[in-house]
This record gives structure tokens, sequence and C-alpha cells, in this order.
């Protein structure tokens, strides 16, 4: 009779169970509610309150990744879901067709609830359309959005908005390091020649001299940025600029200006046309690949380049076991600025939120990303999870120790960590600012003494202005890569043939061109 009286308590427990469950439930099986979590449970939120919905909701969250699987195995996937209720779906595709993938979703008018790497024009006339989210006016819920952008750096909507004040795209917060590329040298040869790294232009031009007298047949300086070079070069004599050039911002006089017609750039090129005479500069600067490039600056062959800090061990750690002694390392500048670039601390990735039942919800999910809390989640991951703090303060991942290195891209792939467009602002303890010995050398070179050309307005182009420039753009641009290379590698070519450039290309388009830069600038100060 006791286990008889046993059971039938238990059933009419489980009845009772599963009645209270139809009654909270949808027929998808979603919660009708989620209880609220302990404040400061995940960290610091901003302000937010998790989780952010009341009841379970799925979103869709479109982005460029060779991840193989995102699917609820990831840990980003369940944090992300048990944190803030909501069940993130990454529709992911290669970077290499993401372009094509995302014309055909846009065109058939089914957004995901969030995307991103549309161009700026083409997402303010959706937003216009009313397509995707004007993100300004959801900023009440929105506490990391309103400081980060509305707050602390409020000229973004200015450059990243449309005319009417309304911002399509959630800017990324501080992803770059603050040296990434520069002048790279052979520290090796330059040691066992006695030769001293330069510090201006005249001791570059010096040491590569020598280079050429050591090694008659090398090319001192060899380069795989093709027509880059020119930009890459630029900043050093203060007509740089990293997305417009050769439009850049003059601050002497602050105005915008065409660095192709400009005596600073013609001083440039003499520059380099006196290296290429004198056989210092590699020939095939201008067409070089990455493989011949490669094979150069590991042997006798080349001794300089302008490359990505990454360099720098990367190609050690290639050749250490034919040369041990293989030492690249990071330059000074050259140009008579003394200065590199200068990259900014808000980038815009083009990350939209589509305009339907999903969308607060959406938009509160980015502010999570956007917070403090959110940020340690996607770039360092769970402590105590996936990993644990080292001695040095950065993370440790002992589940990855058997790997040779561990890197971003094996984060992405085996947590779903520091996917494109969902790192909204990068925690700096994460590895990817962990640098190297070689690496942290190239920061303090440049950050000690503060060696950075002062970084451009971004400024914001109407309609008829963005389709003016496309139109302007690549003409002018190819006009003057094809002057350059002609001034530089024909012997004939001087100031006759410079004047002439300079005329030809001012009626070409150069004068409107730039005349809509400085309209635009006109606007970016009057609204401040």
């Amino acid at each position: 009779m006791k286990l008889k009286k046993r059971l039938s308590i238990l059933l009419t427990a489980a009845l009772f169970t599963s009645l209270l469950a139809a009654c909270s439930s949808k027929g998808n099986g979603e919660t009708a509610e989620l209880p609220p979590q302990e404040p400061g449970q995940y960290g610091d939120t901003g302000g937010l309150t998790l989780p952010l919905v009341d009841k379970p909701t799925t979103i869709t969250y479109m982005l460029p990744s060779n991840a193989k699987d995102l699917g609820p195995s990831k840990l980003v996937v369940q944090e992300l879901e048990k944190r803030t209720g909501i069940k993130v779906n990454f529709q992911t595709y290669s970077p290499q067709t993401y372009q094509d993938k995302l014309k055909v979703i846009v065109a058939s008018g089914k957004l995901p609830d969030i995307f991103t790497g549309l161009k700026p024009a083409e997402l303010k006339k959706i937003g216009k359309q009313n397509g995707v989210a004007a993100i300004n006016e959801y900023a009440e819920q929105l506490p990391n959005f309103t400081k980060l952008y509305l707050e602390e750096n409020n000229w973004v909507i200015k450059s990243f908005g449309d005319e009417g004040g309304n911002i399509y795209t959630w800017p990324i917060y501080q992803l770059n390091r603050k040296v990434n590329h520069g002048f790279l040298y052979r520290k090796d040869v330059f040691d066992e020649l006695g030769i001293k790294e330069w510090t201006n232009t005249d001791e570059f031009y010096e040491a590569l001299k020598k280079l050429k007298e050591a090694y008659p047949d090398s090319y001192p300086y060899a380069s795989k940025s093709l027509a880059g070079i020119f930009r890459d070069w630029a900043f050093g004599w203060g007509m740089g600029n990293t997305d417009q050039y050769p439009a850049y911002f003059d601050e002497k006089d602050s105005s915008w200006k065409y660095a192709s017609v400009q005596q600073e750039h013609k001083e440039m090129l003499d520059f380099m046309k006196k290296l290429y005479s004198e056989k210092l500069l590699d020939p095939e600067f201008l067409t070089d690949t990455q493989d011949s490039w490669t094979t150069k600056m590991t042997t006798d062959k080349s001794f300089v380049t302008f490359d990505w800090i990454g360099r720098l061990d990367l190609f050690y750690n290639q050749i250490k076991e034919q040369n041990p002694d293989y030492d690249l390392r990071y330059a000074n500048p050259v140009g008579p600025t003394g200065n590199i670039r200068t990259l900014p601390e808000v980038s815009d990735f083009s990350v939209a939120v589509a305009k339907n039942k999903n969308t607060e919800a959406s938009l509160k999910l980015l502010d999570y990303l956007s917070s403090p809390s959110g940020s340690e989640l996607m770039t360092i991951g769970v402590d105590g999870v996936n990993y644990e703090w080292g001695e040095d303060g950065f993370p440790v991942y002992s589940e990855l120790a058997d790997l040779p290195l561990i890197d971003i891209t094996v984060l992405e792939d085996r947590y779903g960590m520091w996917l494109e467009g969902a790192y909204l602002r990068p925690d700096h303890r994460s590895v990817y600012y962990r640098f190297s010995e070689k690496e942290q050398e190239a920061q303090d070179k440049i950050v000690n003494d503060n060696r950075f050309e002062p970084l451009d307005p971004i400024l914001n182009f109407t309609d008829e202005e963005t389709s003016k420039i496309a139109e302007l753009q690549t003409s002018l641009q190819k006009s003057a890569e094809e002057f350059n290379a002609k001034y530089i590698l024909d012997s004939k070519y001087g100031d006759a043939q410079w004047e002439e450039f300079k005329s030809k290309i001012s009626t070409s388009g150069v004068d409107e061109l730039i005349a809509i830069y400085n309209e635009a600038q006109k606007r970016y100060e009057e609204s401040e």
C-alpha cells in the first residue's frame, strides 16, 4: 500500500509539473518568462540587465567566417544564450564568397536579424527605406552604445550617420593595435656590416648603399605592396590617409588635398627614382608577388621592406633552421615627418540590425557585446571554463596547449570567439594584443616618442557626393599610379613631365574631387 501511495504522489507531482510547463510555454516550446540574474554575475555589463529578453528568443546573425561549425556546441553560442536569453543562429559564409552571398540576400529583401559588410552608402539607403534600424532611436535601451558613441566619441554619428542624424551601423571600439605596419630591416645583416639603424631619410639611403656594396647582386629594398607603396610611404612625407588616399587632410591649412599633385609627393618620387637608378630599389617593386618577395627577404637578395609586424616572427620561424641568426626588426620611419599612420580607435564594419520583431533584442545583444562582459566573452572566453589567467596577465588555454600557436583564428574555430562582425569591443588582455619581444619593440619605438601622423577626419558624404567620388576616383588614381611608375622607371621623366601631369590630372577631375571633400569637411566642422 505504501508503494502504491508513493507512486500516486509521484504521478500527481509529475502531472502538476507538466501542467505548469504547458501553462508557461508556447507551442514552440519556448518558456514565456526568463528569471532575472544576479547583478554582476557575468561581470560588468555596462548598465544592461541580464537576461536581455523576457522570453527565449532566437535571432540570426550573418557574418564571414571560416570556422567549421558555429552551432549550439560552441562555447560562445552556449554562453550568449545562458547570459542573455538569446539563442544566436550564426549564418556564416567564407570571406571569399561572403559579399556575393550578402548581395543575393539583400536583393531578396529577407534580411538576417544582424548582418555585416554592406557598403556605407548602401546601408544608409536601406536605412532610409526603414529596412534597418536607426540605432540612435533606441539609445535609451543601449547604455554601452550611448556611452561609447554618443558621449565619449560624439563624432561617430556625424561621420558614420546620414544627413538626418541617423546611424545604421554599429561601430567597433578599440580594435586596432597602435603599431601594426612599418619599415622592417634585417638587423643581423646590419650588425654584420656595422651599419647602424637609420634615424632619418639620409641615413636610410646611406644604409642601402652600404648593403649594396656588401651584396652587389642584391636589391636592398624590396616591396610586395604593388602601387600601395605610395600610400605606405606617404605618411613619412605628411600626405598619408589609409582609407581615402590619395585624398588626405593637410593640418597645416586645414584643407583636403590630392597627394599625387603635391610637391611633397614629387620629393618622395624623386627619392624613389634615386633608389631605383642606383639599384637600391628592387626593379620588381611594383609587380612582385608575395612568394617572390618572401624569398628575397629571407635570403641575401633584399634586406629592408615595409610590412605587417607579424612578419617579424613569421619569417624567423620560417627560416630559423637554415639561418638561426636571422633577425628581422621593426625600423624607424622614413620621410621628413619621421611618423607613421595613426589607426582609428573606432572602426566601421557596417554591422546592421534589420527592422523586424527582433530589432530590440538584436540591438540589446550588440550592446551586450560592446560591454566589458561581452568583450571578454568574445575575445578571451569564460574564466575557469576555457581559460585561466597566466602570470603575465594574459589568458592560458590549457586544452590548446598542444598547438604551436594560439591565435585568434584558433579561438574562432574552437570556441566561436573573434568572429568578424561580432567582436565589437576587443579586450586588450586577449592573445591578439600579446606582443612578442620584437612586436613590443615596434610598439615602444613609435608610441614612446609619439611618432604618429594626425588622424584625418572621417567625412560623411551625401548620396550624390558618393556617386561622384566613385565616378572620379578610379580613373584619377589609375592616372596617378601610371605616372608614378613612369616617373620612377623612365630616366627621361623629370620636372617637365611632372608639370604636364599636374595640369592634365587637375582638368580631369582632381579639383572637382577635392572640392567635394572640402565641402564635406565644412559640414563636419559646422556640426561640431
